[in-house]
């Protein structure tokens, strides 16, 4: 059985589900980071083996191995990879990308540059939003934001969720890393960011990695779509496409959020606005908030 050595250290990241954890640890004189991926098995869900689905097991390794993006412009990996593997599943060994604090200006346009390349290769993700809304649909919605403030909105945005869906569907669809969060962007190299974590690279609206960042950039949105303009290729989308896919993927997904944190917290004793300040509640509620006006603008549209 599969077991991390000795004296690795264990870091923050590899949330999916068949990441078995992640370390850091030094290889000779290099700082390196281990990601362990746990090979499906009988009673796993069946997505981890679907090659199109988000969730697919091996596709972060498969991407390091086949050197699918060591050189796509903005966003671009390492290039330092080893992909170890066994019948109990995948070791990968990257070297360790140090955090550069890029700004929210200069990630938002190195992602419209990577939405401007094209990706061969097989097993790239589709559908990303559509797969996280159906999960928050098979557990029952956003009932628990049904008793807050926002009742109102969250009731007629999920009642238009899947006309909002195809509205990101006619999309120009473009690359998009699928999980552009700062702590996964967070290496530079000259006018490339360099990012880690590709197990959800695949293609969707423009603008959609731009709205999830946006969730946790200092920035507001409409400097980011600027900037985002400023490296997406002119004759790919217009501007108001761009800041569409990127509103409509911030406020499903600040709203899914809000959900999931509340109702973790929802069952225990108290009221439950008496719970908005929870330390796993307070964050996704702000970043709901940040999102007012993008709500404002789609239901006015």
């Amino acid at each position: 059985m599969w077991q991390p050595e000795p004296g690795w250290l264990a870091v923050p990241g590899g949330s999916g589900t068949s990441t078995v954890g992640v370390w850091r640890t030094v290889v000779g004189d290099q700082a390196v980071v281990v990601k362990r991926l746990a090979r499906p098995v009988d009673g796993d869900p069946p997505e981890l083996s679907d090659p199109r689905h988000p969730a697919y097991w091996r596709r972060g390794a498969d991407v390091l191995a086949g050197g699918l993006v060591d050189a796509t412009p903005g966003l671009r990996a390492s290039g330092q990879a080893a992909v170890e593997e066994d019948d109990e599943g995948i070791t990968l060994t990257e070297v360790w990308v140090e955090d550069a604090a890029n700004s929210g200006l200069f990630v938002a346009r190195s992602l419209g540059r990577f939405a401007g390349t094209t990706l061969g290769g097989p097993a790239l993700a589709r559908d990303q939003l559509r797969v996280r809304m159906a999960r928050v649909e098979r557990a029952g919605g956003w009932r628990t934001l049904a008793r807050t403030t926002v009742a109102d909105v969250a009731e007629h945005l999920w009642g238009r969720r899947t006309a909002l869906l195809a509205e990101l569907d006619a999309l120009p669809q473009v690359p998009q890393h699928g999980d552009p969060t700062p702590a996964n962007l967070r290496g530079r190299d000259g006018d490339d960011v360099v990012a880690v974590d590709w197990g959800s690279l695949g293609h969707g609206p423009v603008g959609a990695d731009l709205g999830y960042y946006s969730l946790q950039a200092r920035e507001e949105l409409e400097p980011l779509v600027e900037a985002y303009l400023l490296g997406l290729p002119p004759a790919l989308a217009t501007a108001e496409e761009v800041r569409h896919g990127a509103r409509l993927t911030a406020v499903l997904t600040a709203l899914n959020r809000a959900e999931w944190a509340l109702a973790r917290v929802a069952g225990g004793e108290g009221a439950l606005a008496g719970k908005y300040r929870h330390p796993a509640v307070a964050p996704h509620l702000r970043a709901l908030q940040r999102q007012f006006p993008s709500i404002e603008a789609l239901l006015a549209s």
